[in-house]
């Protein structure tokens, strides 16, 4: 296997955090909504690690939300209303930091009309691929480069293992299967919620999806109209404590997606398996390290099988060589200097807006296949609105 080609894969990204660029830092506008999914995972604290930017302007609708961001950020510029935020400041970089997902399409049109040179925001990325349509058409009509907080694609391991897959150190690919947390939020929410860092990661290593069948669940039945209700966290209809979901990707191997609200094991499955014909690739997320392997045969229970061994950026069984790399995963320090790394090379950021659409009409195929009582629903989605609404 190349190490060398392994390795550069990450390098760019974990080597910037370290250089101080001759040019002004890049100003920072951070966007948080109090009460209305706040300021995310550390999207806004990020920036603090980068030498390459500035934290120079914090929004928030809440008074004593926005006081606080305000001496957590080093006394950025305080506003209100982020939309004058965005008009005053002209800022080089956008931290859309609330987790409620119906306030991202107007928040990313805003920092792109302002002049945003990149975007950061959090999962999920928006609540339909016809919201998500209209994001990607205005980035690219603005040439501004969005990343979506999916950290674990980061993980130089990550690309030490899809280099595995694509060498066929696995054998053949059977499946790809990923479960949720499956705690209070089992179901349709986990689905969308934290679903989302699944399905990014079963869809880089094994393609984008062409299909999809899947069934929701309230309990043991299949849900009826009347479990249709209004979504936790802005997300907008859904239905179900328990989703079964298949997707057929580009690759031609099936991606499982399965969530059961409260199953008695919590998080104990959260994560995704690639299973092959000569072994199993188990990535748990926001995890270190990331990724495990076991080779052999995981269908021959008499057959010789090996033990668990954690990957890598440089292998199997190695010690990972990048210094504090689970700290600098958890507060987004590597996929913040990505993002500006692809907004120097004009290139896409590691997890970029193309891939957060991907995932959002992967979550509407699933409801527009149980809506046709579990038939099969082809890419791409023709109907581009939330189906359960």
């Amino acid at each position: 296997m190349n190490r060398r080609q392994l390795l550069a894969s990450g390098a760019s990204a974990l080597l910037t955090t370290h250089l101080r660029a001759a040019a002004p830092p890049l100003r920072v506008a951070v966007i948080g909504h109090t009460g209305r999914g706040n300021y995310g995972h550390g999207l806004d604290t990020m920036w603090l690690s980068l030498p390459q930017t500035s934290v120079v302007a914090v929004a928030d609708p809440d008074p004593a939300g926005l006081a606080s961001a305000v001496t957590r950020l080093g006394s950025p510029s305080p506003f209100p209303d982020y939309r004058a935020m965005l008009e005053k400041i002209r800022p080089d970089l956008v931290a859309i930091c609330p987790r409620h997902a119906d306030q991202h399409l107007d928040m990313c049109l805003a920092a792109i009309q302002a002049g945003a040179r990149g975007i950061y925001i959090e999962k999920p990325f928006c609540r339909t691929p016809a919201e998500a349509d209209t994001i990607v058409d205005a980035a690219a009509r603005a040439n501004t480069k969005i990343a979506i907080a999916h950290r674990n694609r980061y993980d130089p391991a990550y690309a030490f293992a899809k280099e595995m897959v694509a060498q066929g150190d696995l054998g053949t690919i059977l499946e790809y299967r990923g479960r949720g947390k499956e705690d209070a939020r089992g179901g349709a929410l986990d689905l969308w919620v934290l679903g989302s860092h699944v399905g990014n990661l079963a869809t880089g290593l094994g393609g984008d999806p062409v299909a999809c069948s899947a069934m929701l669940y309230q309990g043991d039945r299949p849900c009826t109209p009347a479990d249709i209700r209004e979504g936790d966290e802005g997300l907008g209809k859904m239905a179900g404590n328990a989703v079964h979901a298949r997707f057929e990707l580009a690759s031609g191997t099936p991606f499982f997606f399965d969530s059961t609200q409260n199953h008695g094991t919590k998080e104990a499955g959260f994560g995704l398996q690639v299973i092959g014909t000569k072994g199993v690739l188990d990535f748990r997320i926001d995890r270190q390290p990331l990724v495990h392997f076991r080779a052999g045969n995981p269908f021959h229970p008499g057959g010789p099988t090996q033990p668990w061994q954690p990957v890598s950026s440089t292998g199997i069984g190695r010690p990972e060589p990048v210094p504090d790399l689970a700290k600098r995963l958890a507060s987004h320090e590597i996929a913040g200097a990505d993002l500006i790394d692809a907004i120097t090379k004009d290139r896409a950021p590691g997890c970029d807006d193309h891939q957060g659409r991907t995932f959002v009409e992967m979550v509407c195929a699933v409801f527009a296949s149980h809506q046709a009582g579990g038939k099969r629903v082809a890419w791409p989605l023709t109907d581009r609105t939330n189906p359960l609404g």
